[in-house]
C-alpha cells in the first residue's frame, strides 16, 4: 500500500483522459496507491477541494495559500483558514511557507501568510504543510515560534541534512518527491538515506516534477511508486517495507484511519 501524501488533483490536465480524474485515481490504485492528499494553493482551491473530496472517499485535502502567488492575494485571515480547516476530510493547513528563490520580492507577504497558517494550525490542531526554498533560518525560526502541537511536514524537500535535522527536532516529517530520482540530486538522496524511516513521507507534487523515467511528462499520483522505489533501493529495503512505513506515517500525521 502506497500513499501520495502531496498532489494537486485539481491542476491535472485530464481533458483527453477518458474517465477524467477517476481514471487517474484508478490508474494509481492499480499500482498500489490507495490514498491521496490533494493540497490547496489558494482560497478558491481550498473550497473547491472540499467538494472534490466529497466525491472520492480515498482523497483528502488541505486549506491554504501557496507562498508563490504571482500576484499575492490578501493575506489569508486566520478565522477563514480555521473555518475551512474544520470541514470534513480537510486534514491539514497549507501549503504555506517561505520562498526567497523564486519570489523574494513578496517575502513580507509570505511571512505574514505563513504566520497566519501556523496559528490556524495551532487552533484546529491539524498539521501544517510547509514549502521552503532559500529561506532556511527564517522558516525554522517561525516554525519554532509558532510550533503547532499537531506538527507537520516539510513537503518536496530539497534542502540540506542540517535543515532536515532541525525540522525533525521540532517534530516534523520530511517528504520526498520525484526530485530524489533526478540525476543531479545526489545531496538529496543522501538526506533520504539519513531521515528516520518513521518520519518520512513520499509524494508526487503532481502534475509537476515527474520522476525518472517520466520526466517531461505530466506527473500523476501513480508515479509515487517510482519515488518510493528509488528511496527503497537507496536504503537497501524492499518497496513493500518502504510503502508500509510511509503509509503508516501518513495516517499517523494526518490522523487518518488505516
Amino acid at each position: 500500500m502506497l500513499v501520495d501524501s502531496h498532489c494537486h488533483l485539481d491542476h491535472l490536465d485530464v481533458s483527453d483522459r477518458e474517465g477524467g480524474l477517476s481514471a487517474v485515481l484508478n490508474a494509481a490504485q492499480s499500482r498500489g496507491v490507495t490514498k491521496f492528499l490533494s493540497v490547496a494553493v489558494d482560497m478558491a482551491s481550498s473550497r473547491s477541494l472540499i467538494e472534490l473530496t466529497a466525491r472520492h472517499d480515498n482523497v483528502y485535502s488541505s486549506v491554504g495559500v501557496h507562498p508563490l502567488q504571482k500576484t499575492p492575494q490578501p493575506v489569508p485571515e486566520i478565522d477563514e483558514l480555521v473555518s475551512l480547516a474544520q470541514q470534513p476530510r480537510v486534514v491539514a493547513v497549507g501549503e504555506t511557507g517561505l520562498d526567497n528563490f523564486y519570489s523574494s520580492e513578496t517575502i513580507d507577504w509570505q511571512r505574514q501568510s505563513f504566520i497566519h497558517h501556523l496559528r490556524a494550525s495551532q487552533q484546529v490542531n491539524k498539521p501544517v504543510i510547509i514549502h521552503t526554498r532559500d529561506a532556511r533560518d527564517e522558516t525554522i525560526e517561525l516554525m519554532r515560534k509558532y510550533q503547532p502541537d499537531a506538527g507537520g511536514v516539510m513537503h518536496c524537500f530539497t534542502e540540506s541534512w542540517e535543515m532536515a535535522e532541525r525540522a525533525l527536532a521540532l517534530g516534523f516529517y520530511i517528504s520526498f518527491s520525484g526530485i530524489v530520482t533526478f540525476k543531479n540530486a545526489e545531496q538529496l538522496r543522501d538526506v533520504a538515506l539519513k531521515v528516520p524511516l518513521d518520519r518520512m513521507l513520499v509524494e508526487t507534487d503532481s502534475p509537476w516534477l515527474a520522476p525518472v523515467p517520466y520526466r517531461g511528462s505530466q506527473n500523476e499520483p501513480q508515479y509515487v511508486r517510482e519515488v518510493a522505489q528509488c528511496i527503497a533501493d537507496l536504503r537497501g529495503i524492499s518497496l513493500e517495507h518502504l510503502a508500509e512505513a510511509t503509509s503508516a506515517n501518513f495516517q499517523r500525521l494526518f490522523q487518518i484511519p488505516a
